[in-house]
């Protein structure tokens, strides 16, 4: 008999009650899956410190974290998009059909490289935008020279991304560890290279940052890719031979991604308008300061992320199986997990943060200017503290949800959420009470995400989720399967 059958999902389950250990099995599942997931996050930030080394004019920073943003906005668009192949690739290993799931991995490729193109004409009309939002002629030049070059770069992103989820799903986190470590050395050493114009290379300050970030990305691809083409992938789960575009596998991934690329997307371009417009509004000492903090707060962020998506495999493997029971103590191990870690950051944010803003600051920095900087920027790592328990339930449920397939009614409440109180409330803060500054549309950020965790508790302990069957509805439903039954 095959073992690409559904008949293999009760052993799984059993074994899984016999062997539940649910925190231990978590933080195995998630040490690497956080750290290739804080990878890219990683790239920025050692960008973010070299960059701050060109010379000690804080626009550098400030012109980086704009940049980049920018960038990042249309990109998390697709990469909330193709989260959920995940889910896809994780209840199938549940079901016992993870064959079945390769087709996912190839469409995320095939969407990747669809998306790259249709974000060139967007990389073209970055100066145009900047231009628009009032910044300095100098600063435009220096945030367009970033954010084109990663939007030119963008399918080796994208890519990753995708073929992480895969290995994501499957529960082989390690491939991906992998990757993204010889990733971030790839861009250190190349940061090294083209920002300073070190070994004959032309010192191209931030753009040379970029280069560099789009080289390690390239390289953080290309290791899972060697390994989802390798002889003992192919021979296990057929992974060579679903190369070719699947119309029924992308709509697979559209009906229940698309909450994902909105709820991502939109909460990007809030925190675009936030960052770039309702922080900037005050100056670029109060930018730089913004995007310290910012980068500190990823740092913590990032992290997060990858326990939320050791969640969702862990739900996705659970719920495949048939045992929402299992999934429940999935999650909150999870949320166990999460609450440790970013509380640790709260702590640290309080406790350091001023030594923490001045790593980003030239030593050369005028005096004024550099008190100016460690002030602000350590009144927003006060108020970044004051979420970060509130941030860890939001990511870990949320994926949660996730790999159960609840997509639509997270995506939706992110939207209205992160419109009324991120930009309502952060203009608001300015408009009503100026003196404090860009601090008020800090706290109006900190606000949305204690609101919104608590929205997504009150989801996951409703048991929505625990009733959704995925698969039945998936190109990857048996063929023996009635359509009464996907109905």
């Amino acid at each position: 008999m095959s073992t690409d059958t559904r008949s293999i999902s009760e052993p799984i389950a059993d074994a899984a009650l016999r062997r539940e250990r649910p925190l231990r099995d978590m933080i195995v599942l998630a040490a690497p899956t956080v750290a290739t997931m804080t990878s890219y996050t990683l790239m920025q930030f050692v960008d973010a410190v070299m960059v701050s080394r060109i010379g000690p004019d804080p626009v550098y920073v400030g012109a980086h974290g704009n940049g980049g943003l920018a960038a990042w906005v249309p990109i998390s668009v697709v990469y909330g998009l193709l989260l959920v192949v995940n889910t896809y690739v994780s209840q199938n290993l549940g079901a016992g059909t993870p064959a079945r799931a390769s087709a996912y991995a190839w469409t995320g490729l095939w969407m990747a490289l669809g998306a790259s193109v249709l974000l060139v004409p967007y990389g073209m009309a970055l100066p145009t935008l900047f231009d628009q939002l009032g910044h300095s002629p100098r600063q435009v030049a220096l945030e367009t020279s970033y954010a084109q070059v990663l939007i030119f770069g963008a399918f080796f992103t994208i890519a990753s991304r995708a073929l992480s989820q895969y290995f994501y799903g499957l529960h082989r986190p390690m491939v991906v560890l992998v990757a993204g470590l010889a990733g971030n050395l790839t861009n250190l050493f190349f940061n090294w290279v083209f920002i300073f114009g070190n070994l004959g290379a032309p010192a191209l300050g931030v753009q040379g940052a970029a280069i560099a970030t789009v080289i390690g990305t390239a390289v953080e691809l290309a290791i899972p890719l060697a390994v989802f083409l390798g002889p003992t992938l192919n021979r296990l789960h057929a992974t060579r031979a679903a190369w070719r575009p699947s119309g029924k596998h992308m709509r697979d991934i559209l009906r229940l991604g698309w909450p994902g690329a909105l709820m991502m997307g939109n909460e990007m371009a809030c925190w675009a308008f936030f960052m770039v417009y309702l922080v900037g509004l005050f100056g670029e000492v109060h930018a730089t300061a913004g995007w310290i903090a910012h980068r500190w707060m990823s740092l913590s962020f990032m992290p997060a992320v990858g326990i939320s998506v050791a969640v969702t495999a862990m739900v996705g493997k659970c719920m495949g199986a048939g045992r929402p029971d299992l999934a429940v103590r999935r999650a909150w191990a999870g949320v166990g997990l999460t609450m440790v870690y970013m509380g640790c950051c709260a702590v640290a944010f309080v406790a350091f943060r001023e030594p923490m803003v001045r790593v980003f600051v030239d030593s050369g920095t005028a005096p004024e200017d550099m008190a100016k900087v460690v002030k602000i920027g350590a009144t927003f790592l006060i108020l970044t503290a004051a979420f970060q328990l509130f941030d860890a339930l939001a990511l870990t449920i949320s994926g949660a949800l996730r790999g159960a397939g609840d997509t639509v009614w997270p995506g939706v409440v992110t939207v209205v959420l992160s419109w009324a109180i991120i930009v309502g409330g952060g203009l608001a803060m300015t408009r009503f009470f100026p003196q404090a500054e860009s601090a008020g549309p800090w706290g109006a950020a900190a606000a949305y995400i204690i609101v919104l965790s608590l929205f997504f508790l009150w989801r996951f302990l409703s048991g929505h989720w625990k009733s959704i069957k995925l698969l039945q509805d998936s190109a990857t439903a048996p063929p023996n399967e009635s359509a009464s039954q996907r109905a």
